[in-house]
């Protein structure tokens, strides 16, 4: 972790899921401090507490600070010092932002316009914003906020100066907040049938530890306007639910289909065809370079690029397929799992 010793990295959305993956990960290394920046109170205390008490020797390295990216100024307050920033903060359920879109957009779209000025203006080195494989081909609110959050990155970066801004893309992170594996694992223990939306969808998984992964990677890897992303497995939703019955005793055979969510997909895209025409292979993941050319559209009038047409997208269904038993190790393997097996009581974050 030497090119973070002793630097200051900012998370904003920092209480959830992939902030506490960071914290998990970063607080016994060299860094110097993590400034954690949400608008939940009660989440800070509950973080604060939580880290005093399991890691109380490298928990005064955790700074917390009450702001929205929503609002320009906190995140300009929060922003004095910080060298890198992680940006997580985003309203990301489905179908909350099916319904409320101009909430979405506020904290997806403007949330992020205001976080990345502030860094500019900061003079952070890094940013890297966490986006979603729903920003490709996206159909639902949430995917087009989190599309417009990309395009938004990409254009800063091309007057962005000594700061570095790249964007990762990934699938479904398992046992994150708001995840599906949780509820199953209630549905079951209360006797209930498993409920899921439509068997044939298909989704990538990753754990936590991917995702922050993935997020290194870019940090170390990326470029300036890049988009980041990992070869990820997929499987079934059927499968998925199978596994998780399996692991946790739940009957199979009494799986409920309730039909597909507002704005969900049968399958999701992590690369468009037309992304994957310039996508450059780095072994587990790719990376797709900003397009820098300038408004001047004359010549394009004249000269395309005919492989365009030829490229196949990167997405749920063309990608590695987990069967059931591969699907169920993957599962098992998570410390959220672990825990619900041994009778260790887990908060999902």
């Amino acid at each position: 972790m030497s090119v973070f010793k002793d630097k200051v990295l900012l998370i904003t959305g920092g209480t959830g899921s992939f902030g506490n993956a960071v914290l998990n990960r970063f607080l016994r290394t060299d860094i110097g401090e993590i400034r954690i920046f949400s608008r939940d109170e009660k989440k800070q205390d509950d973080m604060r507490h939580d880290f005093q008490a399991r890691m109380p020797e490298v928990a005064n390295k955790i700074k917390f600070y009450i702001g929205d990216v929503r609002n320009k100024s906190t995140l300009k307050y929060a922003m004095k010092g910080v060298d890198y920033v992680f940006h997580a903060a985003a309203l990301k359920q489905v179908p909350s932002c099916e319904f409320f879109p101009m909430e979405a957009v506020k904290t997806n779209v403007i949330g992020t316009d205001n976080t990345l000025d502030a860094a500019i203006d900061a003079g952070v080195k890094c940013v890297i914003c966490l986006s979603t494989d729903k920003a490709a081909y996206p159909i639902n609110a949430m995917g087009i906020t989190k599309a417009i959050e990309e395009k938004i990155a990409v254009a800063k970066s091309r007057l962005s100066g000594n700061t570095k801004i790249c964007c990762t893309r990934y699938g479904n992170v398992m046992c994150s907040r708001g995840s599906v594996i949780p509820l199953w694992i209630d549905q079951i223990r209360k006797g209930n049938p498993i409920t899921l939306t439509e068997p044939k969808m298909t989704r990538f998984i990753m754990s936590l530890e991917e995702a922050v992964d993935l997020v290194l990677f870019a940090f170390e890897h990326g470029q300036n306007g890049d988009i980041l992303v990992q070869k990820a497995p997929a499987c079934t939703i059927q499968t998925q639910a199978e596994a998780v019955c399996e692991l946790f005793g739940g009957k199979k055979e009494e799986i409920k289909v309730i039909g597909i969510r507002h704005g969900e997909k049968m399958y999701e895209t992590l690369l468009t065809k037309e992304e994957c025409a310039k996508a450059e292979d780095m072994g587990n993941f790719y990376r797709v370079p900003a397009d820098n050319r300038d408004l001047n559209y004359d010549k394009y009038f004249k000269d395309g690029d005919t492989k365009r047409a030829t490229i196949e997208e990167f997405n749920s269904d063309n990608t590695r397929r987990l069967n059931l038993e591969e699907t169920k190790a993957k599962i098992a393997s998570l410390e959220y799992i672990q825990n619900e097996l041994n009778g260790i009581p887990n908060i999902v974050k």
